[in-house]
């Protein structure tokens, strides 16, 4: 019988040296797949490098796909003459990829979205390049995965633990105050355990410094994995330290605002400290690495290119059916009442005054959106209406509600709520920096007034499945305020003015309700 030309042994002259000719053979197969999954999440893509730009939580990421190539350079000599033998029995691990992506997007979760699009790119990898090849490069692989920017759903865990922790500071140092969820009152002042102290910028890049500096010094999984949840902790305690140090520096300053002012700034310093005290707390246990092998010739020969192009076929072939049938899912659900029906339903009452006048129509052609003016005696406030189709699909009213609150950048969230006890209705209040702006808003559901959460987001994929009886309905309220003159301290006018709207309002919440019924008809 004829050799194999697959499995006999390589002459010594084929391979004096280092032998990276798997790379070679598996380059077509994982360019293509490569250009396909982008190309096949490309709003995965621009939505995580959105993110990447507008919060410094995420700056970070920019550098991932740089560190991800040194640690592949730095370990080229371990995978050298280790041959391709694609994987080809791990291609139907794209299904469920596939499932989660689809769940994912029904469910309106960008970041499950991406981490379902990252796990299509880690199965290239090892499908492409087999077991064997895709363990020596395991390390700088799966440190691809912070480019997705995920962890934002830790943000109220985060607060409640830093609030915790404040609270019991100022009970340990004997300093008197006054605790309501996340305000602490003091003699001198009132602090906000808001979003953007609940330190999830430091958490997340000291998972990702963790990572890399664990991937470096170690070579045993088991310190790896301590170091990296020493990573996670560390950073949560300090941010505790942290904000209990600007409440008692206020304390004794006199001034919570001064304390306040530059309290991101004294956070990264912090957390400079913090990492500094990581990479020495570290450096004790560091294990000096494997000697790399000298050039050995392979003992079989690489795969031919044609399996890897058959298995990335075969992968885009599964990965396409989430998008697919979410695509088939959203065709024909476009909202179809106009802007100037909104328009019309507030003029027509709408539980607000009659005498608004509509300004600029905002543009979108997934929702549709309008703007009035209302001229009050204690200040003017501009409303946008946006409305959306029954079955519309929950990403875009995520989307819609970050787009018209600003929410998404740097940013402090807290409720605003309204009315009696018996009939209150709580708004989200979405204060941000860079430009400083307040906006309230209000999201109906089902034709009741929530607020955007899992359960939520559940009953608009169901709704998005199944259909629904009622359009979703999302109401912005923005105060017109001089914040080039008043700055940051015009947060405290701007919450009046939306307060004193609100209550001089109390049929909005009907109005709105009424519209999102009449429009799911």
């Amino acid at each position: 019988m004829p050799d194999d030309l697959h499995t006999r042994a390589v002459p010594a002259h084929v391979a004096p040296g280092l032998d990276y000719s798997a790379f070679r053979a598996a380059a077509p197969a994982l360019a293509m797949g490569l250009v396909g999954l982008i190309l096949l999440f490309l709003r995965e893509s621009v939505a995580a490098v959105e993110v990447w730009d507008a919060s410094t939580a995420y700056n970070h990421c920019f550098l991932v796909i740089p560190i991800a190539l040194w640690m592949a350079w730095e370990r080229r000599a371990s995978f050298a003459n280790i041959p391709m033998r694609p994987a080809l029995w791990a291609i139907p691990a794209a299904l469920p990829l596939a499932v989660a992506w689809f769940l994912a997007d029904r469910v309106g979760i960008m970041e499950g979205r991406q981490l379902a699009a990252m796990g299509l790119i880690q199965l290239l990898f090892f499908v492409v390049l087999g077991v064997d090849l895709w363990k020596k490069l395991s390390a700088p692989l799966l440190y691809l995965i912070f480019l997705v920017p995920f962890g934002a759903f830790l943000v109220p865990v985060l607060q409640d633990i830093t609030a915790a922790f404040v609270v019991r500071g100022l009970n340990i140092l004997g300093i008197l105050h006054y605790t309501d969820g996340y305000i602490i009152e003091l003699s001198i002042g009132t602090f906000f355990v808001a979003e953007a102290c609940a330190g999830l910028r430091f958490l997340v890049a000291s998972i990702a410094f963790g990572a890399l500096y664990a991937c470096t010094i170690y070579r045993s999984p088991v310190r790896r994995a301590v170091f990296i949840a020493v990573s996670i902790v560390v950073p949560i305690i300090a941010n505790g330290f942290r904000a209990l140090g600007i409440v008692v520096a206020g304390q004794y300053l006199g001034s919570a605002e001064a304390a306040a002012a530059d309290h991101v700034i004294y956070g990264w310093g912090f957390f400079s400290f913090v990492t500094l005290l990581l990479i020495l707390i570290g450096l004790p246990f560091r294990e000096d690495r494997d000697p790399l092998p000298h050039g050995q010739a392979s003992s079989r020969y690489n795969a031919p290119p044609r399996q890897g192009l058959f298995a990335v076929a075969a992968l885009l072939g599964l990965a396409v059916l989430g998008p697919g049938i979410s695509a088939a899912l959203d065709r024909g659900t476009m909202p179809r009442v106009a802007s100037q029906d909104i328009a019309q339903w507030i003029a027509q009452g709408g539980g607000l005054a009659a005498d608004c006048r509509p300004t600029t129509n905002i543009p979108n052609t997934a929702v549709a959106a309008t703007q009035q003016r209302f001229e009050c005696a204690d200040g003017a406030v501009t409303m946008t209406v946006a409305l959306f189709a029954p079955r519309a699909n929950p990403g875009l009213v995520v989307q819609g509600q970050r787009r018209l609150s600003g929410d998404g950048g740097e940013s402090d969230v807290s409720p605003l709520t309204v009315g009696t006890a018996a009939a209150s209705m709580r708004w989200r209040l979405v204060e941000t920096r860079e430009p400083h702006g307040a906006r309230a808003t209000g999201l109906w559901i089902d034709g009741a007034p929530t607020g955007l959460s899992l359960a939520t987001r559940m009953r608009l994929a169901r709704n998005s499945i199944m259909g629904a009886t009622h359009a979703p309905v999302l109401v912005v309220l923005t105060p017109t305020v001089d914040w080039a003159r008043l700055g940051a301290a015009g947060r405290t006018p701007a919450r009046q003015i939306l307060a004193r709207f609100l209550t001089a309002h109390p049929d909005l919440p009907a109005g709105i309700a009424t519209l999102s019924t009449d429009a799911g008809r």
